[in-house]
């Protein structure tokens, strides 16, 4: 490779940085710090326990702004918090400060990679940190939460007396509704998901690979400060069908429909869920294509009029649109789902694959993804469309305002 190409391509690099063309909205984070703490507290004082130790990566960053090694920490978990009723959040095994955290203290291990065959003493050992800590914020309330961890903890625990419920519900029922700050990095967030996206339609061509595609949206992505993305799901030609192949070698053809689901942790950790199908000239669309197309269309178009507060998921799982028999065996394994700095509670499921797991009610403040996918199965072609939309006293508002494919509609 000529050393030259690197500058070119990076070094040099004058389009990524999205900055330079949109403002960033101006967001008061220790405001919003404030906010998402006092969620997860509230949380704490509606299940009646005395504190919530939290694990995953997700959950760090949003009660703290804990960042580091997210992926290595949802597999190889290290770091741990503590954030009781009332009393000092204390973080576990954290190498550096977090301004949000009162108190720092080693971790004990809690992964095989670290405790290997001494992780149940480890366990018995976290458990008696536990309970120290319990005595020594003069709680009685002998309830605790825990978010992923061994049984092993939770047995160790048990067995000093103390009652263990799910931490899981407290993490995702405080992320639930979110605050004019966490609504403005995630415009952001979309707005860097968007701007990938614009890159990957304007290098959509023959001879180009899914990978290379893909590539664009992570790079723009990473070059705007974002984290991650939660699968590489872009496929095309024979491989757009069924959905949910992820990004392969393939060398686009003219004449192929391309599609991509970004499901991208962006900017300020907020999620990006932005589906688009696109086609691959110079030659045109067929009608089978158009036809598909217009079905995705249509899908997303009616259950965005059942987004409003006061809708039950029960409800809107009747009242979804009716997908035709023959194209049920590909479809989407949802209707909608919301977001916030992943894929988070709840969803709707289609009513054709059994009732809803649960029933809630949306809410002003939740954002949600209102999902199409239209493959007929054995059939080359599919189209995946997906818009993320805020949910206002009203109605909803649309964040994700890519165009649609107009050689697709016309």
């Amino acid at each position: 490779m000529n050393p030259n190409s690197i500058d070119q391509q990076i070094i040099d690099d004058n389009w990524s940085d999205l900055s330079q063309w949109q403002k960033v909205p101006e967001i008061n984070f220790e405001r919003m710090s404030r906010y998402r703490m006092s969620r997860i507290k509230e949380q704490l004082v509606l299940h009646d326990v005395a504190l919530v130790l939290l694990v995953n990566p997700i959950s760090l960053r949003y009660a703290v702004d804990y960042r580091s090694y997210p992926l290595f920490q949802s597999h190889i978990p290290q770091v741990y918090l503590v954030v009781p009723q009332d009393g000092p959040t204390v973080i576990y095994g954290c190498y550096y400060d977090v301004p949000q955290v009162d108190d720092f203290r080693p971790g004990r291990p809690h992964s095989f990679f670290d405790g290997g065959t001494n992780i149940d003493q480890a366990a018995v050992d976290l458990a008696d940190d536990m309970v120290a800590y319990l005595d020594e914020i003069g709680s009685s309330n002998r309830r605790v939460a825990l978010e992923y961890v061994n049984p092993s903890i939770t047995q160790a625990l048990e067995a000093r007396g103390i009652e263990v419920i799910d931490g899981v519900r407290i993490a995702e029922l405080a992320r639930l509704i979110k605050s004019d700050d966490e609504i403005d990095c995630m415009r952001w967030a979309v707005a860097v998901g968007e701007y990938g996206a614009k890159m990957v339609r304007q290098a959509l061509r023959p001879g180009v690979t899914e990978l290379q595609l893909w590539g664009l949206l992570n790079y723009t992505n990473i070059a705007n400060n974002g984290d991650w993305h939660e699968g590489r799901m872009l496929s095309s030609g024979s491989r757009i069908n069924p959905w949910l192949q992820e990004a392969s070698e393939r060398k686009l053809e003219a004449g192929d429909l391309m599609a991509f689901d970004t499901d991208m942790v962006g900017p300020f950790g907020y999620f990006v869920d932005l589906s688009r199908t696109y086609h691959c000239g110079p030659v045109k669309p067929t009608a089978r294509q158009k036809q598909i197309y217009r079905l995705a269309v249509d899908q997303i178009e009616h259950n965005l009029k059942l987004v409003y507060p006061g809708m039950t998921l029960l409800e809107m799982q009747k009242k979804a649109y009716p997908v035709p028999p023959e194209y049920r065996h590909n479809a989407y394994p949802c209707v909608m789902h919301a977001v916030g700095m992943c894929d988070e509670y709840p969803q709707v499921k289609h009513l054709f694959r059994g009732e809803n797991a649960y029933d809630c009610v949306l809410e002003a403040g939740m954002v949600v993804c209102i999902e199409s996918y239209m493959g007929l199965e054995g059939e080359r072609d599919g189209v995946k469309l997906e818009q993320q939309v805020l949910i206002t006293e009203d109605g909803y508002e649309l964040l994700t305002v890519s165009p649609y494919e107009e050689s697709l509609l016309d």
